[in-house]
């Protein structure tokens, strides 16, 4: 296993000591809340803990239903305690990019559904400014693409139409929608860039958690480390 594997793996064994009995969970997408997925379904085995899940994907439902982690919907928990999730890029503050895996839009209403909203990544995941090495994951209406292309062109952005790799054509999200990948450079104001995006037409949702993420949990080499952000949001 890669160093990089084990730093994800070890960082999840971390964020998965939050779980509690009776918790109803949010459960992220992609390979590094695979693993967190995997130490749900050990405990549950081990200690009989009493769980059940909000997947985010088809992937996070899969994954779940293979360790035996109950699952759930919003309709019936419309509030939960805790979610878990990865990052495609984290900032100083916490602020994150995600929605390489496309989920993006699903794993960010479940997150603000929870209590509690911890990361888990490897330490090449943090950056000191968002937009160094990842574009923006946009998920757009079809029929809009062509569109909000022009629009965020026009902000200084460079939008590219996220192709699918196991057929020809778009990637099209779990809610029927496009991905359009866009990139800003560096990004001094992720906040208001996400404001801007989203008073676009067409736009959905961004890849920019603002403010989202109450504690990080970053696997490296040999340790891991926890970031907390100071601030925390409160449920109504």
């Amino acid at each position: 296993m890669s160093w990089r594997k084990q730093a994800k793996k070890r960082a999840s064994k971390e964020a998965v000591k939050h779980v509690k009995d009776g918790f109803i969970l949010g459960l992220g997408s992609g390979s590094t809340v695979a693993y967190a997925i995997q130490e749900i379904g050990k405990r549950i085995k081990q200690e009989g803990l009493n769980v059940s899940g909000v997947p985010t994907s088809h992937q996070a439902f899969a994954l779940a239903i293979h360790n035996e982690i109950p699952t759930t919907t919003l309709d019936e928990h419309p509030q939960l305690n805790l979610a878990i999730d990865g990052a495609d890029q984290i900032d100083t503050k916490l602020n994150l990019i995600k929605g390489m895996g496309g989920a993006l839009t699903r794993e960010k209403i479940v997150a603000s559904a929870a209590k509690q909203f911890i990361i888990v990544a490897d330490e090449t995941k943090l950056t000191t400014k968002l937009g160094t090495k990842h574009a923006v994951p946009v998920e757009v209406l079809p029929f809009a693409a062509s569109t909000i292309t022009l629009e965020v062109e026009k902000m200084g952005g460079k939008a590219v139409l996220r192709e699918s790799n196991g057929k020809i054509g778009p990637v099209v999200t779990e809610n029927g929608n496009f991905i359009l990948d866009v990139n800003f450079g560096p990004i001094n104001n992720p906040k208001e860039l996400d404001c801007q995006l989203k008073s676009i037409p067409g736009i959905l949702e961004t890849g920019l958690f603002i403010n989202m993420a109450d504690i990080t949990y970053v696997g490296t080499q040999t340790t891991v480390q926890r970031l907390e952000r100071t601030t925390r949001k409160s449920l109504t």
